[in-house]
């Protein structure tokens, strides 16, 4: 495991080591290790924040947007895909402490490991700084995705968006062909969208659901009319 230094750095915020190691400590470890503290209660408090300084900003900075955009805006950057994104970026998952159940089933690339951990360090920087440096946190990590127009489709469910606008326009049916590669404790996952028989998109994912949800955001980008410029939600 790489130092907790280079994770802080990469953070840009400093922890006390027993506030960091805690963050890291997921139950699955905990649980083989006498049962000692998990990050869960610090991942509580890390999503409130997290969901405090995000819609702070969005607040103050788009008062045209009515509230239901607000809240899709809100819904796509802290979701569990944007959350597990960022970490990825960042290299967590070498740094999480995990159970041999979990590393055995690659638990350091699973999406909802990946995002609790994320919100349990926002958590640790709001005991550690209070709210002012962790909303500085959080806004560095999620500012990026606000820009992105195709990050704020995070939260659109693109299998039921893909079969709307299929069936609006008459393409045929849908098939998922999925394949998976790999050893049992790191399967990867390979799916490619068929309409009407002809192929689209092509997405991968640890998880088959991943995999196919990437296929339809990604062929319902193909498909949809030009002059749409709208998610889906």
């Amino acid at each position: 495991m790489p130092s907790t230094e280079e994770l802080l750095k990469r953070l840009g915020v400093v922890l006390d080591p027993e506030t960091l190691r805690l963050a890291l400590t997921h139950r699955s470890y905990a649980y083989e290790h006498g049962g000692i503290p998990t990050n869960e209660r610090l991942e509580f408090l890390g999503d409130s924040v997290l969901g405090f300084a995000v819609t702070d900003h969005l607040y103050t900075h788009y008062p045209d947007l009515p509230e239901g955009d607000l809240a899709k805006r809100r819904s796509a950057v802290v979701s569990t895909r944007a959350l597990a994104g960022i970490a990825r970026s960042m290299g967590l998952g070498e740094f999480i402490l995990l159970g041999q159940g979990e590393i055995l089933t690659n638990g350091k690339d699973k999406s909802s490991i990946l995002a609790d951990t994320m919100e349990s360090l926002i958590g640790a920087t709001f005991r550690n700084h209070g709210i002012e440096i962790a909303r500085q946190l959080v806004l560095r990590l999620i500012l990026p995705l606000l820009r992105d127009v195709e990050v704020l489709g995070a939260g659109t469910d693109w299998k039921t968006a893909i079969q709307e606008i299929a069936a609006a326009r008459k393409l045929g049916s849908i098939e998922y062909r999925v394949t998976g590669s790999g050893p049992d404790h790191a399967r990867a996952y390979e799916a490619v969208l068929h309409i009407g028989g002809i192929a689209y998109g092509q997405g991968t994912g640890p998880s088959k659901k991943e995999a196919e949800q990437q296929s339809a955001a990604l062929s319902w980008k193909m498909i949809r009319p030009q002059n749409d410029s709208t998610v889906t939600s």
